[in-house]
């Protein structure tokens, strides 16, 4: 492992990793809540449209159902990958030496951007 220089350790810097692994399983719970919310509107749009139309509108073949179980994946993903992360920053701040890494930034950056663009491809042609 690097050595690097030792830094003084308080109650603060474990205060700002716990707030910091809130904030990851805040984001978990909002990617999973948008998952559900995206399969359940799914549903809730055939149903609605076999009530008024008599006959579904909305073709059966559509991604929502698979885009809302991602989604809710990827929130457990998010969960697990903070909570992770905690132990790891715990563990560093205990030893009295952190070691900052910015590759998992640049990878959910890399993510959100492709998830991003990924829906707007699928977005686009119902437009």
């Amino acid at each position: 492992m690097e050595q690097g220089p030792k830094i003084k350790i308080g109650a603060s810097d474990h205060l700002a990793n716990e707030r910091t692994f809130l904030a990851w399983i805040r984001t978990a719970i909002a990617l999973m809540g948008f998952g559900f919310v995206v399969v359940k509107f799914s549903l809730f749009v055939r149903q609605l449209s076999l009530a008024v139309a008599g006959h579904t509108v909305i073709p059966a073949r559509g991604f929502s159902g698979v885009i809302g179980m991602c989604l809710v994946a990827i929130g457990a993903l998010t969960a697990l990958i903070g909570y992770l992360r905690y132990q790891r920053v715990e563990k560093q701040l205990l030893n009295h030496a952190f070691y900052p890494k910015s590759r998992l930034l640049l990878v959910l950056t890399v993510g959100v951007i492709a998830g991003s663009l990924l829906l707007l491809y699928y977005l686009l042609p119902n437009l």
